[in-house]
């Protein structure tokens, strides 16, 4: 175990649960019995906890950027990875330096294998625990914790956090979560904790009930982010997304002039979540820390541009929200009559997503690599219906060859989304 990449080996022998979800993923008593035995590390520095459908990894992103921006030092739990498993473990700016998963991945084999007479944890258990162990050994002043599956029963859940997020919910995991949106929310609320603020971004009428409702029942304050404050003026180019963040309320703070590095209406929205959870439980950071961590923000993934003349962009969209948002930013800045390759995990509704690739002049269907369950030919249908030039190449480092080549050929911009693992897998074609 001197080794960081054999850390990870180790800790991808474990049943891997985000490959082949099943409903034994959820025992939180075992989560918590694993921290108990690595001395409660979730418990060294105050916990922002983040959950929802759709943007949850960016308003973790952003949140740490920010702290880490105003001289904190700052511990980000995010997932998936794109390219390297630390991408999941780091802190605001970065990776941790080496020492810190070196010293945390020598105790966590120790308490793994203590635990394994009581049975085997899971790889998003030991990642989780992993996780917390580095922020302890990196003597952090806060952590800005994701959710990986849900929220009640998540791993993560283990935290008694400062201020809980629910960023926007959409239909997904239903065979998990529940089949309604209203059972999907009733899950993320899971992280709404006693006393404790919770934070919610804009939903459904119903949805903000329902979180307003649970809220009352814990005695946590509830903010809702839409009635809290506003976004306009926004500007979006290919460098990214220029806005206006005001205060609905009255505040004890200036209005702000934001810049994301990356484009799209949503990640204003998301900005907004971030910026409101910081002023709720750090209100004490200048304004320039919050436009520098914003403006210097890393998500890789997020309408990430990975070629030049002509244009690729890659994006981990994979809700019909989040992938209509996608294609409508493309479309806003590189026209319409562009190239779409798309893949997506079997459980996610391409009959709906289908209804946005309108704009394409040609659209490629492939498998979002071998990580999770997919069915190209569903999709195909399901596009195909919609779109006459549709083609199905199953192989998916052959179909990113061949989009990337006929974008070249045609000198047409080309997105890559449906899924992050079809995002990762364009890593070694485009980015070698």
């Amino acid at each position: 175990m001197n080794d960081i990449s054999h850390i990870f080996e180790w800790i991808s022998s474990f049943i891997n649960f985000e490959k082949t979800p099943d409903r034994a993923m959820f025992r939180l008593e075992r989560m918590r019995t694993l921290a108990a035995l690595a001395g409660n590390p979730e418990r060294v520095a105050p916990v922002i906890h983040v959950a929802g459908s759709k943007g949850k990894g960016s308003v973790t992103t952003m949140i740490a950027s920010v702290l880490q921006s105003a001289g904190m030092k700052v511990a980000r739990y995010t997932s998936p990875h794109i390219k390297d498993y630390r991408e999941r473990i780091s802190t605001g700016a970065g990776f941790f330096p080496e020492e810190i998963y070196d010293a945390a991945g020598r105790e966590l084999h120790s308490c793994v294998e203590r635990f394994l007479d009581s049975g085997a944890p899971t790889f998003f258990e030991v990642m989780t625990l992993y996780f917390f162990l580095c922020a302890r050994e990196f003597q952090c002043d806060a952590m800005v914790v994701e959710t990986g599956m849900g929220g009640r029963l998540d791993a993560t859940n283990i935290v008694d956090p400062v201020l809980s997020i629910i960023t926007l919910i959409e239909l997904e995991h239903t065979e998990y979560l529940g089949t309604t949106l209203e059972q999907i929310a009733a899950e993320k609320a899971g992280i709404i904790k006693a006393n404790r603020p919770v934070l919610v971004a804009r939903q459904k009428p119903e949805l903000a009930e329902l979180f307003r409702h649970v809220a009352a029942d814990q005695n946590s304050p509830f903010y809702y982010v839409p009635d809290i404050a506003t976004v306009d003026r926004i500007h979006l180019s290919p460098a990214g997304s220029d806005f206006h963040f005001n205060y609905l309320l009255p505040a004890p703070f200036s209005p702000l002039q934001l810049h994301v590095p990356v484009p799209g209406t949503v990640q204003a929205e998301n900005a907004a979540s971030a910026v409101l959870g910081i002023r709720l439980i750090f209100p004490s950071i200048y304004d320039a820390a919050i436009q520098s961590g914003l403006a210097n923000l890393k998500l890789p993934a997020r309408f990430e541009r990975i070629a030049e003349n002509p244009v690729c962009i890659r994006d981990g969209a994979h809700t019909p929200e989040s992938f209509k948002s996608c294609t409508a930013t493309f479309t806003e800045l590189y026209g319409t009559g562009g190239i779409l390759l798309f893949g997506c995990a079997i459980d996610k509704d391409s009959n709906v997503m289908a209804e946005s690739a309108a704009a394409f002049s040609h659209i490629i269907i492939t498998v979002p690599g071998t990580f999770k369950k997919s069915d190209p030919e569903a999709v195909y249908r399901a596009f195909a219906g919609k779109n006459p030039s549709v083609e199905l190449i199953p192989e998916t480092e052959s179909a990113i060859r061949t989009a990337r080549e006929k974008s070249r050929s045609l000198n047409l911009p080309l997105l890559i989304t449906g899924s992050f693992y079809l995002a990762a897998a364009t890593e070694c074609i485009f980015l070698p």
